[in-house]
């Protein structure tokens, strides 16, 4: 692989991601919870990302043939699952159980949504695949490809660390009307991701 082609990667890994949409979703999803913790939520998010894309570059393919799992069905159980968390932010369940009590493991969206699949969705490990399977890559290349995944995952880490200004700007009103702004986005996402897994299933 020349630059050209690692500018490529980093160009297609970064649309995918999109560091620069997750921000808002991030302020959504962390609304309520002290600087302290939405850092730590950030690099727990980022960083099981991280773990998550290395694993599927190296080792995807042969992992989901391995278990009888393709890549459409994996799109599809990723969008139910975001769908569910689409829900929740229409209808204020999440900042409602923020607002009732101390924020516990299970009010952490750093696994899930952050992590998978909003961060490391089927998309981006798809991606993975792709690049880090070409066939005749060296190990070098390979590990280069890793590097450009690293890039845009630190560029998402980047944005969420700037949610606190973000939540600052928008204040509490700004906050809600976002986070049902982007319960709908992602309720459209969600169904995008089921639509292209049935698509990638030869059902359409």
């Amino acid at each position: 692989m020349n630059l050209t082609e690692y500018i490529s990667a980093f160009v297609t890994l970064f649309v995918v991601v999109d560091p620069i949409g997750l921000a808002p979703l991030f302020v959504a999803l962390t609304h309520g919870a002290k600087g302290a913790e939405r850092r730590r939520i950030a690099l727990r998010a980022v960083g099981l990302s991280a773990i998550l894309l290395t694993l599927f570059g190296l080792f995807g393919d042969k992992l989901l043939a391995a278990i009888g799992i393709s890549m459409p069905a994996f799109r599809i159980a990723g969008g139910v699952l975001l769908f569910l968390t689409a829900l929740e932010m229409l209808f204020e369940r999440r900042t409602q159980r923020r607002e009732s009590h101390e924020p516990g493991p299970a009010d952490d969206p750093s696994v899930f949504p952050l992590a998978t699949p909003l961060i490391a969705g089927p998309g981006a490990m798809a991606t993975m695949i792709l690049l880090a399977g070409q066939p005749g890559l060296e190990w070098a290349e390979i590990a280069l490809v890793h590097l450009v995944m690293l890039a845009v995952l630190a560029c998402v880490l980047f944005m969420f660390f700037l949610a606190g200004p973000i939540e600052h700007v928008l204040g509490r009103t700004g906050v809600m009307v976002v986070t049902r702004l982007f319960g709908m986005l992602l309720a459209a996402l969600s169904i995008q991701f089921i639509l292209d897994g049935l698509r990638g299933a030869g059902l359409f």
